[in-house]
């Protein structure tokens, strides 16, 4: 009987990696890869002074821009940090319970990964969300380092390998070798910033209020960092001046554009890391260049743009949106390899 709680146990209790992010949440089993993709999304019902979730993950996002009155689609982590608490508790039990089939009582070790420019007092919120979750134990590992990790770069050796993540909230820019961070920098500006930017774009250009979600599909299907093709997309919203539907022809010229400002900033962040970086390492750049993770890797020539304007040869990883969670489930698998880089707050 005790040998049979014990594995019962054990599946209930099995130890998770979460890559907790801006845009969206993905978690990993140990032994199993990933197995949930989710925007970060929490749809809140109000009755009567009293909140409850009414969604998340995917069924919330459909909601975003869409809900009456008493009911909001909210995002509970902004720039990669908790903007709130309950809500982000909410999310992650949400999570736990989906990937250990609805269990209640699962009580699983959980890493998650976090900015590198977050607080000792915004990692412990993400820490005590989890705990509040029913996580047992919470470590925390920065996001370049796994996503180095999940990049198989050889940051474990005496040569310099640097990682530009470019996810939803932020821009984890970082040089490793050893094992550890030689220099990082975590940037406010990041896909979300490149949603923005298209926003306002097309709000003094062409007078058309868009929304968050079709920023979004613009951003995926015709954003670029470099125009190189003569390709347009049919973007419907709302005249400013009219107030009536409307609905334009919107060329890669303008997406570039639009975009142009946010990748000047990312630009500007990749070259004070190349200028804080020591001389022997940055010799080693020059061979290994650097490797893009992140769904903002995902954007149309990015990679070309920063090899044109850094002169390092740059790699896009194998599978840029899971790098980070994946090599945060590796970092969990392996965790006497890389305990030095683990924390607890």
């Amino acid at each position: 009987m005790k040998n049979l709680f014990g594995k019962v146990s054990e599946i209930w209790s099995t130890d998770m990696a979460i890559d907790l992010g801006t845009a969206n949440t993905l978690v990993v089993l140990k032994g199993k890869g990933v197995v949930l993709n989710e925007p970060s999304v929490v749809a809140v019902v109000e009755d009567k002074g009293k909140k409850s979730v009414l969604a998340v993950g995917d069924e919330a996002k459909t909601m975003l821009g869409r809900t009456p009155g008493n009911i909001s689609a909210i995002r509970p982590l902004k720039d990669g940090v908790i903007a709130d608490f309950i809500v982000t508790e909410e999310m992650i039990k949400h999570f736990i319970k989906k990937v250990h089939n609805r269990k209640s009582f699962a009580n699983p070790r959980i890493l998650i990964c976090v900015p590198t420019g977050s607080t000792p007092v915004e990692r412990k919120a993400i820490q005590d969300s989890a705990l509040a979750a029913g996580a047992r134990k919470v470590q925390l590992i920065e996001e370049p380092i796994a996503a180095a990790i999940g990049a198989n770069l050889p940051i474990q050796e005496a040569t310099g390998s640097m990682v530009v993540d470019i996810g939803g909230g932020t821009t984890e820019i970082a040089v490793m070798s050893l094992g550890g961070v030689v220099y990082s920098n975590s940037l406010r500006v990041a896909g979300d910033s490149m949603d923005h930017a298209l926003i306002n774009y097309m709000r003094k250009k062409y007078n058309l209020l868009i929304g968050e979600s079709s920023a979004e599909k613009i951003k995926k299907e015709i954003g670029t960092a470099l125009a190189t093709s003569t390709n347009t997309f049919q973007v419907k919203g709302r005249d400013i001046r009219s107030g009536t539907p409307k609905e334009i022809s919107l060329k890669e010229e303008d997406s570039m554009e639009a975009l142009s400002p946010i990748l000047q900033q990312i630009l500007a962040g990749i070259k004070d890391a190349l200028e804080n970086t020591p001389p022997e390492l940055s010799a080693d750049l020059v061979d290994m260049g650097l490797t893009l993770t992140g769904g903002g890797a995902l954007l149309k020539n990015i990679d070309k743009l920063i090899a044109k304007d850094t002169g390092l040869p740059v790699q896009i990883a194998d599978d840029p949106l899971a790098c980070v969670a994946i090599g945060t489930g590796k970092a969990l698998e392996q965790e006497e390899i890389f305990s030095t880089i683990l924390s607890e707050y």
